[in-house]
């Protein structure tokens, strides 16, 4: 292990702290908001729809989808609940409407996705992706949700998603001025964004074994000219590799 004095990507990481903090930061009056149905007996399906001003507040700037995923059994009516709205430039926000209904060959069980899974076992916010979103778009997207808690255990999950193509306009000219190679990497280690065409969106960093390093604490690092740095608070880190270094 280096000496830290010798990492480099300040500028980057702020960048990209900043810009995830401020989606997460979009997400608070949802949240509020759902705890407040939460705090009321006799939550219905159709109480979720009094969510929809904090929901479609939410959206805007990175924000292109967000809304309140309720746990199983949460609502006396139906065992899932789902109120979630989706932005495109230009148009008014519209209510994505999916089945519910396990015997429906359109059913989707959302209690096995990566976005309400990990918040409900870590009981920490999370961001999901880069991944097709085949639900919403078919394009690559990262979902941020955040978990809910009520005194009888986990209620759901509220998120946000965001393109990857509108994340990369945010963060490439940071990356593109780094002298060297830089890229974002999420805790499994799948590239997110990189200012090298040869680490594509999506794809795994197996030269680092990203997992491993997150695990351990997610220690700042420098070794052979390679830089691996925790973007802030948030589940995205930096890879980066400087010019002229013993590494490329």
């Amino acid at each position: 292990m280096k000496d830290t004095r010798t990492l480099v990507g300040d500028e980057i990481i702020d960048h990209v702290s900043t810009l995830v903090e401020d989606v997460f930061a979009r997400l608070a009056a949802v949240r509020s908001g759902a705890e407040a149905l939460l705090a009321e007996d006799s939550l219905r399906a159709r109480d979720l729809a009094r969510l929809r001003p904090e929901v479609v507040g939410a959206l805007g700037e990175l924000v292109t989808g967000a809304g309140f995923i309720t746990a199983p059994n949460l609502l006396v009516d139906q065992e899932l609940g789902f109120q979630w709205w989706t932005l495109t430039p230009g148009e008014e926000p519209v209510q994505l409407l999916i089945s519910l209904d396990p015997a429906s060959e359109h059913f989707l069980d959302y209690t096995r996705q990566p976005w309400f899974t990990i918040p409900r076992e870590t009981a920490q916010r999370h961001i999901t992706g880069p991944y097709v979103d085949y639900l919403c778009s078919d394009e690559y997207a990262l979902t941020f949700t955040v978990p809910l808690n009520i005194r009888q255990g986990f209620a759901g999950v509220v998120g946000a998603d965001v393109f990857v193509k509108d994340f990369e306009r945010a963060v490439f000219p940071h990356l593109r001025d780094f002298r060297g190679r830089a890229a974002l990497v999420n805790s499994q280690g799948r590239f997110i964004v990189s200012n090298n065409v040869g680490q594509a969106t999506g794809a795994l960093a197996r030269e680092l074994d990203v997992p491993a390093w997150w695990s351990a604490g997610a220690i700042p690092r420098a070794e052979n000219g390679v830089v691996l740095r925790r973007c802030g608070e948030t589940p995205i880190a930096l890879v980066a590799e400087q010019a002229g270094s013993a590494a490329s």
